[in-house]
């Protein structure tokens, strides 16, 4: 059996290692789409945070298929949602900071998109979501952190990252660590395998 090379539409190095620690043959191309914009718009249609990131998701998807129409193209997206909002990644580092402050001692969710394209079409989507406890951290700490952490932390909605020292910020976490990193890695390894684009 031979492997479907999988296009990753994006610039997401950790996206990309995954897969390919996963054993996938893979390559990126970023979408460049209007993040901002498209996301604006869809929270003035009050759309969900699942809906937003599923939305981003294909559209990164649709934008790198329209290019290479023959491929099997992977587009995702994540979305953090924390008391009726919803937040992207930190702009710049006192946004970092802003955010690391307010999601201290409270907890907040992470909504993980994927969306598969096969020969210019979408073929499958899922949504992965997450909780996650924040822990009462000092002032003195998160300074320190994004002084030790920026700006590999700019790349990451919340501004931490649980694959790194991010991970001590944290007192509970509920939910899929593949999903936590804006990838649901599982679901999507599940339906390549049953659809026959990977080795099962």
């Amino acid at each position: 059996m031979t492997m479907t090379p999988l296009v990753l539409a994006s610039a997401s190095k950790i996206r990309l290692s995954l897969l390919q620690n996963a054993g996938l043959v893979v390559t990126s191309q970023a979408a460049n789409i209007d993040e901002a914009a498209i996301r604006a718009s869809l929270l003035a249609d009050q759309a969900s945070p699942g809906d937003i990131a599923d939305t981003l998701a294909e559209l990164k998807a649709r934008k790198v298929a329209v290019r290479l129409p023959k491929q099997l193209v992977l587009g995702c997206d994540q979305i953090l949602a924390f008391e009726g909002q919803c937040w992207a990644k930190p702009e710049d580092l006192p946004d970092a900071r802003r955010q690391l402050r307010t999601l201290r001692n409270r907890t907040h969710s992470l909504h993980s998109s994927v969306v598969l394209y096969h020969e210019s079409q979408p073929i499958w989507r899922y949504v992965g979501t997450a909780r996650l406890s924040m822990r009462d951290v000092s002032d003195d700490y998160l300074e320190a952190y994004l002084s030790r952490n920026w700006p590999q932390v700019a790349h990451s909605v919340g501004a931490y990252q649980l694959e790194g020292e991010g991970v001590r910020l944290f007192s509970a976490v509920e939910g899929d660590y593949f999903t936590i990193l804006g990838l649901p890695l599982l679901p999507l390894l599940s339906y390549l395998a049953l659809r026959g684009f990977i080795e099962s």
